[in-house]
């Protein structure tokens, strides 16, 4: 088992190109499934494992109180791992095809509402380099929906801000370009001429944000950043720039644009993701009748 969860973890790295997070949830997950199977059922290679195998598996893991999102992702990995062991023909069949997944729970994303948002970006004022980086961050998350590590990674060179959009990477290495509304290319261009020039040190890279020491932005800090934002502008709900990128799509379905549109600015793979806010949509717009109509 070992040695097939290694090949296929190159496989995921080389040929799909996928994080080297992804690889660490797989290989864990796999990793522990192997140690199942030897201690419990005397099995030490794919060919051995059956698919009541997967199932008592599984059960055991359910019994133990493990949550039906984690039971999910289990499933998930063993699909996709008996299933490339099938296709390069190492396996003799699919062990894990007949295994079905638990039903995933809709959780509704949680928003900011214009009000709010507004309330967030114009707390901020430019007047300082960090206040002008900050008050950027705030504008971009929003006005483009990014994803917390494609607003950390980045870079000078993947920012046209004359054409109004940006070149991120998203998951799994793929680029897409988004647009850069307008008072974002004015709060990024602002912050480009008088506040990162303040903040460069001599070995600074190109990422467009970066601390009062030079250096590149990271993850928690710019959490951090938008955290402390929020809660300045007096938000009392915790903020975080995955709920910025939450609110960006639900309002530009509010407004009217085109899931499939929204799809893309987003890099869903799969529209389905990006369907979860039209029911986000469809409980505001039942909030608003509730508190106007005269029988609501």
């Amino acid at each position: 088992m070992g040695s097939a969860i290694d090949l296929f973890i190159m496989y995921l790295a080389t040929e799909r190109g996928l994080s080297v997070n992804y690889q660490t949830l797989v290989r864990r997950n796999l990793e522990k499934f192997a140690a199942w199977a030897a201690e419990n059922r005397k099995r030490h290679a794919p060919v051995d494992i059956t698919t009541d195998d997967i199932t008592d598996y599984l059960a055991e893991r359910k019994s133990d109180g493990l949550a039906a999102a984690s039971i999910r992702q289990i499933i998930v990995v063993l699909k996709i791992f008996f299933r490339h062991l099938a296709g390069k023909g190492r396996v003799p069949k699919d062990v894990a095809e007949p295994i079905l997944s638990p039903r995933q729970e809709m959780h509704l994303p949680k928003t900011l509402n214009e009000e709010q948002v507004e309330r967030l970006l114009e707390s901020v004022e430019p007047t300082t380099p960090l206040a002008m980086r900050d008050r950027a961050i705030l504008e971009l998350l929003y006005a483009s929906g990014l994803r917390l590590a494609e607003t950390v990674g980045a870079v000078l060179e993947h920012l046209h801000l004359e054409e109004g959009f940006i070149r991120v990477t998203g998951k799994g290495n793929k680029t897409r370009v988004v647009p850069v509304g307008g008072r974002a290319r004015a709060a990024i261009d602002h912050y480009l001429r008088s506040g990162r020039p303040k903040l460069v040190k001599p070995k600074t890279s190109s990422h467009l944000f970066i601390t009062v020491r030079g250096t590149a932005l990271s993850p928690s800090r710019l959490w951090q950043i938008v955290r402390e934002r929020a809660q300045r502008a007096g938000i009392k709900e915790p903020v975080h720039p995955h709920r910025l990128r939450h609110s960006f799509a639900t309002h530009l379905l509010g407004g009217g644009a085109d899931l499939r549109v929204i799809q893309e600015m987003l890099g869903h793979a799969d529209i389905s993701t990006t369907q979860v806010y039209t029911h986000v949509d469809e409980r505001r717009l039942k909030e608003v009748h509730r508190k106007f109509h005269p029988r609501g």
